[in-house]
């Protein structure tokens, strides 16, 4: 029954979506409103541009489609972005007087990198969505980051693509691709092995999680490895935690006999052979 609350709860959380229009591309804005729809639900959706701009025509169905208000911001002048000072009024004024329980931003532009630490510090988790270009910081700051050619229907290759996952599976796996987290998928030790920062991310949450045997529940590894950066497993080429932790080839994952999966450093030496919870 408690879990059933909690997932009441947390369809029942209201986002502000603010979308910055000039920055983003239409095209994914119905993956991106069925991704939000896993944290809650956006009652509040505004876009915000110069709509008398021809480069925002492909916007304006989709702002009928999927009942976005269209927010008008003129350039005032050339060089001066007035569409991000709008976005960053609006979501100050959210924050109290409607008072969301998340934000999510839309866009690929670095500027709003103060207005989303200011939310966070508030209280507020906030969901950011962007292309590729984005630059770190942005990234970073978010609660939770998902790249746009990582959402569904996406043309773009993944971050890892199949020639290299082949490789590595050759070099690392002769036995050939293992069943990870209900998938299959080969090894790709290589190119996610030499990722500094995922690494590190990923030996930090199973740290802060591991128990004394040095083993850590699978699910409370993932969670870690979220409080620490924005990281979702779809940008690295993978769909869930337990495949993102044996595509690096840097840890060894244990299914037990209950289904509940563990996950252990191999640099550990002291680590347990198996769980012992």
């Amino acid at each position: 029954m408690q879990g059933d609350n909690e997932s009441i709860r947390t369809t029942d959380r209201r986002i502000a979506l603010l979308i910055d229009a000039d920055n983003v591309s239409h095209a994914k804005i119905a993956a991106i409103l069925a991704e939000l729809s896993k944290y809650g639900t956006a009652n509040v959706r505004r876009a915000y541009g110069d709509w008398t701009s021809t480069g925002l025509k492909g916007w304006k169905d989709k702002l009928h489609d999927f009942a976005i208000r269209p927010i008008q911001q003129f350039s005032y002048s050339t060089g001066k972005n007035a569409t991000d000072i709008a976005l960053v009024i609006d979501a100050m004024e959210l924050l109290y007087t409607q008072r969301p329980e998340a934000f999510c931003l839309v866009s690929s532009d670095a500027d709003f990198t103060p207005l989303v630490m200011q939310l966070k510090a508030n209280g507020q988790e906030v969901y950011g969505f962007g292309e590729r270009k984005t630059p770190s910081p942005f990234v970073s700051a978010c609660t939770t980051f998902l790249y746009l050619d990582t959402l569904e229907g996406a043309a773009e290759p993944t971050a890892v693509s199949a020639e290299m996952a082949q490789e590595a599976a050759n070099t690392q796996h002769p036995d050939g691709p293992q069943d990870v987290g209900g998938e299959r998928m080969p090894s790709v030790r290589r190119p996610l092995s030499q990722d500094t920062k995922l690494v590190t991310i990923l030996r930090g949450a199973i740290e802060a999680s591991a128990h004394e045997d040095g083993w850590a529940a699978m699910s409370a590894a993932g969670s870690a490895a979220k409080r620490q950066a924005s990281i979702d497993p779809r940008n690295y080429g993978v769909r869930n935690f337990p495949a993102l932790f044996a595509a690096t080839g840097l840890f060894e994952i244990v299914k037990m006999d209950n289904g509940q999966g563990f996950v252990a450093d191999r640099r550990n030496r002291d680590r347990a052979p198996k769980p012992t919870r």
